[in-house]
Order: C-alpha cells, then sequence, then structure tokens
C-alpha cells in the first residue's frame, strides 16, 4: 500500500525530521530495500538516517496502513447499514487509534441479542429515551404507560429495567465514557494478585505475588509478565481494577444530571453498565495495553541481549578443538580446521578412573601436535569447569588457548534440521561439539543457526507476542550479520539468509553455485546465481566480501555501484586502487568535493574514503582470554565475601546474571550493580562483559547466588560491548566506527513517540 501524504508528515512530526527524508526513506523501503541497505548505501537521499530511524519509519507506516484498512471497513460497514453521516465519517477520519475508532464504531456494529435488544422489541426505548432526559416526572407513570401484556411487559418495575437496559448499553457505547474510564483504568487501575486456595506449595515459584498490588501504570515489565503466567498456570488469581468507587463516580458525574427520580433511573443504569460492561471491557483493554508495554520491553531487553551477543569478538579462524563436557558418559571432542569443517571426532573419559584419565590427557596431546591445534573450546555446561581443569593439567604449548564458551542452544542446534543438513552421519554429541568450537572461531556466523529464543539471553520470551518478537529479533540478526559483513565463499546458507535482499531460497542458490563452479572470484559473478538478480545484486552486494579477489574492493564494503568513483580518485592521482588502499598519503591527497556528484553525495564518499582505510574491517572487538577462579567449580564452593571474576550471561529489567564458573549463574540486582544510581542495567553492563563480583549470600537448596558489584573498578563506569564467554578490549582504531549497542533503546523511544 502506498503511503499517503498525511502519514508522512505524521511520521515526520514524530520523529522530528524532514517530510522529504521520511517520504525518501518510503519510497525505498516500498521498492523491497532493506533498513541496513538504506541506512549504509542511500545516505544521499535519506539526509543520513540511521537505522534506528528507518526501522521506526517502517513500522510506523505499517501501523498507520493498518488503521486505514480499519478505518475503510469500518466506513463500509455504517454506509451499509444507511447510517453514515458527514458528522460520523468525520470522526472516523479523525481517529488517531485504534481504540477511539472501535469506541466510535461500537454502536454500529453488529452484535448479538442482549437485554437492550429485548428491551427494545418490547417497546421500552421511547421510555428509556424519556428518561434520559432526566426531567422532572413520575418515573411510574411514565412506566405505566408501556405496560403491555402481548410485549411480555407486566408491571411498572420491568418496564423501568427494560429502560435501564436501553440506557446501560447507551453508556458503554459512549465514546467520550470509554475514553474516560479507559484513562481511570490506565492511571489509577491497579494490579491484585493473590494465591488459589490450595496452591500456596504448587506455586512456590510465584510466591512474591500470593498478596500483591501495585499500581498498573508503574508494574514493571517482569512483573507484568510474572503475574500472566501465575494466573495462566492456575496459581494466581489476578485482577487490574481502579478502586470501583472513583469508577462509579466518574461514570454518574458523566451522565447523572439532576436529583431527580428520573436522575436516579439513570444512575441506576450506569452502575449497572459499569458493572456488567463497562468494568469487563476496560479491564480486558488494561490488561492487553500493560500486557503489551510489558511484552515491548521484554523484547527490547532481550534484543539488546542478542545484539551484544552476536557482535561478541570472534577468535577468529584457528585450527580448533573442542570439547562437549560430561561424567560418566564422557567428553566427545572433535578437531575443526580453520573453515570449521569436522576432520576427526570421539569420546574421551578424564573424569571415570585413573586410567581412563590418562588415556584421554594422550588422546587430547597426540591430537594437539597432529593438526597443530591453536586452541581448544570447553562447553560451559557439566563437567566443564572440571574438564578445564584436566586439560590446564597437560603442559599443553603456551600457544594453545584453552577457553570455556558459553553452550546455550548447542543441543538445540545439535537436533536441528540444519545440522542434519550439515551433518548428516554424525550423531547429536559430535554436531554439538561443533557448534562449541564455531561459536568460538566466530559466535555470529554459528549463533545465526539456532532460534535465538533458544540462546538463553531473554526473559519471558515464550509468553511475549511471538509475532512482534520474531520481527524484532530478525531485525537484529539482519543489523548485526550486515554490519560485520559476510564472507560469500565460506559463509553458511543461515549466514547468507540474513544478508540483505537474499533470504533462504537466493542463499541456497549462492551455496550451491559456490558448490558446483567453486569459489566466487568477483562480486559481479554472483549475477550469475540463479534468480539473483540486479535487485538482489543492489541490495546484498555491499554486504559480500570476496577475500583475494582480484578487485580489492570485492573484499570491502565499498559497494559496486561505486567502484568508478574510487577508480576515478586513483586514476587522478596516477596509482592503482590498490595503492590508494594501501597508502594513507595518497588518501589524504584526495578531495572529496571533486567527486560530489547527483547521485553521490559527501556522506557516501566519506564512508568510501574511512572503508579504503580499513577495507572489510571487522566492527567487532578484538577477541582476549578470560579464566575463571580455580579451585572454584561448585556453588558449595562459594563463601560470602569472596571476590571472583565472572561473565555477564543475561541481562534483565532487574539486574544481570553472571556466571562465575560454578554451574549456577549468579544475580547482580540491579541495585548492586554500580556505587552509583542505577535503572538500567544496560547502562552498566553488557553480555558476555568480564567483570569483577563480590559473594553476597549463597542459598545451596534454592540454587541462588547473590551478587554485587560495588566497589568494583568496573561498576562505576557504562560497559565496554562485549565478548564471547571471554571479555574484550576496546580497538583504538574502531572508536571512529558508530557504536550500535542503543539500537534497540532508540528504537523504542521513538515508538514511544507514537502513543
Amino acid at each position: 500500500m502506498e503511503p499517503n501524504l498525511d502519514h508522512l508528515l505524521k511520521i515526520a512530526s514524530e520523529l522530528t525530521i524532514t517530510i522529504k527524508q521520511v517520504e525518501a526513506t518510503a519510497a525505498l523501503l516500498a521498492e523491497g530495500a532493506t533498513v541496513p541497505f538504506i541506512s549504509r548505501y542511500r545516505k544521499e537521499a535519506t539526509g543520513s538516517l540511521d537505522e534506528v530511524q528507518i526501522a521506526a519509519i517502517r513500522d510506523r507506516l505499517e501501523q498507520l496502513q493498518e488503521l486505514d484498512k480499519r478505518r475503510e471497513s469500518i466506513l463500509k460497514s455504517i454506509k451499509d447499514q444507511e447510517k453514515l453521516t458527514p458528522e460520523l465519517e468525520a470522526r472516523i477520519m479523525a481517529a488517531e487509534t485504534m481504540a477511539v475508532l472501535e469506541d466510535i464504531y461500537l454502536p454500529y456494529k453488529p452484535k448479538r441479542r442482549t437485554k437492550a435488544t429485548i428491551a427494545r422489541e418490547k417497546g421500552l426505548e421511547p421510555l428509556a429515551q424519556r428518561l434520559f432526559e432526566q426531567e422532572n416526572m413520575d418515573v411510574t407513570t411514565e412506566a405505566a404507560a408501556f405496560i403491555s401484556e402481548e410485549k411480555e411487559v407486566k408491571t411498572t418495575e420491568e418496564a423501568l429495567a427494560g429502560a435501564r437496559d436501553i440506557m446501560a448499553e447507551w453508556i458503554n457505547e459512549n465514546a467520550d465514557a470509554r475514553a474516560s474510564m479507559r484513562q481511570l483504568f490506565e492511571k489509577k487501575g491497579v494490579f491484585k494478585s493473590r494465591v488459589m486456595m490450595g496452591k500456596e506449595e504448587e506455586g512456590q515459584k510465584f510466591r512474591d505475588y500470593f498478596e500483591w498490588e501495585e499500581p498498573i501504570e508503574k508494574a514493571p515489565s517482569h512483573r507484568v509478565l510474572a503475574m500472566r503466567r501465575g494466573e495462566t498456570e492456575m496459581i494466581l488469581m489476578l485482577n487490574a481494577q481502579p478502586e470501583e468507587v472513583e469508577a462509579l463516580a466518574k461514570l454518574e458525574g458523566m451522565f447523572v444530571k439532576g436529583n431527580n427520580a428520573a436522575s436516579e433511573q439513570v444512575r441506576l443504569a450506569a452502575r449497572d453498565c459499569y458493572k456488567r460492561m463497562l468494568k469487563l471491557s476496560m479491564e480486558t483493554e488494561v490488561r492487553l495495553s500493560s500486557k503489551k508495554r510489558a511484552d515491548e520491553e521484554a523484547i527490547r531487553v532481550f534484543a539488546d541481549n542478542l545484539r551484544q551477543l552476536l557482535l561478541s569478538s570472534p577468535l577468529g579462524q584457528k585450527t580448533m578443538m573442542a570439547l562437549d563436557p560430561g561424567f560418566r558418559t564422557g567428553c566427545k571432542l572433535v578437531v575443526l580446521d580453520k573453515q570449521g569443517k569436522l576432520l576427526h571426532n570421539e569420546t574421551i573419559y578424564p573424569h571415570t578412573g585413573a586410567g581412563k584419565a590418562q588415556e584421554a590427557g594422550q588422546n587430547i596431546k597426540y591430537l594437539v601436535t597432529k593438526y597443530e591445534i591453536e586452541a581448544i573450546a570447553i562447553g560451559n555446561g557439566t563437567a566443564g569447569r572440571e574438564t578445564e581443569a584436566f586439560v590446564n593439567t597437560l603442559n599443553l604449548p603456551k600457544t594453545v588457548a584453552v577457553v570455556m564458551v558459553n553452550e546455550s542452544g548447542a543441543s538445540i542446534y545439535s537436533a536441528s534440521e540444519v545440522a542434519r543438513e550439515e551433518f548428516p552421519d554424525q550423531d547429536v554429541t559430535v554436531r554439538g561439539s561443533v557448534s562449541i568450537g564455531r561459536r568460538l572461531m566466530d559466535p555470529l556466523a554459528e549463533l545465526v543457526k539456532i532460534d535465538p529464543k533458544s540462546i538463553g539471553v531473554g526473559q519471558y520470551q515464550h509468553d511475549v507476542d511471538q509475532t512482534a518478537l520474531k520481527h524484532t529479533l530478525d531485525d537484529v540478526v539482519m543489523s548485526c550479520v550486515n554490519a560485520v559483513g559476510v564472507e560469500v565463499n565460506t559463509a553458511s546458507k543461515q549466514l547468507l539468509t540474513y544478508v540483505s535482499g537474499l533470504g533462504p531460497a537466493l542463499a541456497q542458490n549462492i551455496v550451491d553455485y559456490r558448490n558446483q563452479n567453486g569459489p566466487f572470484k568477483t562480486r559481479t559473478e554472483l549475477k550469475k546465481v540463479a534468480r539473483l538478480g540486479d535487485k538482489a545484486f543492489e541490495q546484498a552486494a555491499g554486504f559480500l566480501r570476496i577475500r583475494y579477489a582480484k578487485n580489492p574492493l570485492d573484499a570491502s564494503a565499498v559497494h559496486p555501484e561505486s567502484y568508478p568513483v574510487v577508480e576515478q580518485m586513483a586514476k587522478d592521482l596516477g596509482v592503482t586502487v590498490r595503492d590508494l588502499m594501501q597508502k594513507e598519503e595518497l588518501r589524504k591527497q584526495i578531495n572529496l568535493k571533486n567527486y560530489v556528484t547527483d547521485k553521490v553525495g559527501l556522506p557516501t564518499l566519506q564512508d568510501i574514503l574511512s572503508e579504503l582505510a580499513k577495507p572489510g574491517r571487522d566492527p567487532r572487538e578484538t577477541f582476549e582470554a578470560f579464566s575463571f577462579t580455580e579451585g572454584v567449580n561448585d556453588i558449595k564452593d562459594l563463601r560470602e565475601g569472596m571476590k571472583l571474576p565472572g561473565i555477564i550471561t543475561n541481562i534483565t529489567a532487574f539486574g544481570a546474571f553472571v556466571d562465575v564458573g560454578v554451574h549456577q549463574d549468579g544475580l547482580v540486582h540491579v541495585s548492586h550493580l554500580s556505587d552509583r544510581f542505577v535503572t538500567n542495567a544496560h547502562d552498566v553492563v553488557k553480555v558476555g562483559q568480564k567483570v569483577e563480583v563480590t559473594v553476597m549470600e549463597v542459598d545451596v537448596n534454592r540454587k541462588r547466588i547473590s551478587l554485587s558489584m560495588k566497589g568494583e573498578p568496573n561498576a562505576a563506569k557504562p560497559a565496554a560491548r562485549p565478548a564471547t564467554g571471554n571479555t574484550a578490549k576496546k580497538d583504538n582504531a574502531k572508536k571512529e566506527e558508530e557504536p550500535m549497542d542503543d539500537f534497540q533503546a532508540k528504537l523504542a523511544k521513538l515508538k514511544g513517540m507514537f502513543k
């Protein structure tokens, strides 16, 4: 659907940008351009809007188009009823939210047979109209005129009751009344949670909510979702209402205009309306709206965590040994080459007896020598710390890094269709070990194969709107993949799927072409891939890299459409493009203004120059190894006051979870993240960050560990960007790179303007 001018003007106003920027972005989106492509390669058209703004424009356009579809449907329905007046049409056209639109439509909406319908059939609507005017009258005398054996109105009380039913429906369908009640429920509503009788033992995990009250407006996401889950599991009873006295007073104040007998009938109708209709309707609405807000916050936190995890620092292409630890069943060992190809697998038993341990050690030493192993990745699950300790006793060469790797989701991958396709002749244990090793090499390339919900960095991910969650997480994965860039000759189908303009079908076609014809030698060769046309090539080419290509620009983020500009720069200096990329003194001689055209402006030229300086650079952090405290392998080894190194594994609204090497993450509550006041954990720490923590409390029976970062050197400042199960040190050369950690926070802020 083409966006109309009103939509463009509204979005420009909401985002505080120009109509021209919104119009250009909308046009590019309509043509099928992706958010990463528009942000990176169409800066002149959009006025250098970033991914956050472009995604906000896209989402807001979809919202407004959905609103318009519903508006058209409502107009048609009322018109078909021959009840559409110019005034009513104007109100419908002016409605800016779905709730207001539905309120206006409610009186005209086809409905089932109600009490009011029955009363109308009995001819009581004229009586309701007389009473609603609230003039001085004898209501009994008025009602008596409507007694009819034929219409089954036998008494004046029956007549008055029927009239009240009609008036109650009028009040319920009054748009102003609904708006007022909606505001009251949102601003003064209170969540009241109570445990169901006899469910105290069964529902221990919800015991914080057995007797709980909290204003709906202020309830944080995690508590809203926790209470709703408790209700779903039939442990809790949950209400979401304001005080009834206040609600009734507000409603009566809108409709009761006098102090006579007719007004008393209206008062009774208003009370009936609230208790029988409005209260239920508004509670449903406020529960849905609070759930939507809670979902948005939970999804935002999940997206932030996922972005940080995907952008974790890679160890790089190394010959790798990977171990999926186990006690009785042994450790599954695999050897991978620099491209992640499986070379060898076996099972060793370092924890089942001295003889087996000696044999396991000899096997590891032999394989390290035979394959010239450069790093050993060890999963951090059961027996992980014990396996790490065992490997560290083998006196392996100091050049062999031994690294613990977060294995969350590896078992999901090992049983997936993707894994079966990659390793049809191997069992799940081998596939899981391969995933652990590859995750250390390049977390992004491996994690895209796993459903993000299985990676273990979310909160209540199964309770939130699954469509909204998938939409947001897909955005994050695509943003990360395209920010890093993809080596087309080694990338998996799953990684290629997220490249701008491709998708699953074209990704598979690229892999098929590569298998049949060998590695791609140039970017233009991509056009030979089945069904990869000019449009897909335009969207994808800049994000695909071909290392060691004849044209050095093919290994960079310079888009092929800009090659002529770079070639002209080199020609003007009398050098080659490769010279230009290798020598800073040559690049300093370039006057960018000489190359500005109608289509290529300074933003693109500046990007080109930056890329020539560091072609194809990886925006992720430099890898740095990490070690847990020796001798602290189990929760029983922890003591209050201990200071331990740890890795942030998950961040929630209420704090951060930290792996300290005891197979059970500890929690640093938001109030203990820093010496300064903190409201958002993401302001202080990032997923994968190395931190120093102090043990505050250990509950072995409940497997709960309370930690603190107060007083620690890394607690008083915002966190650096993270690494995988390890930490990262900032590469100063990357400081000019625009940070990406705030993507979802910015997007959430912009979306908040739409409400």
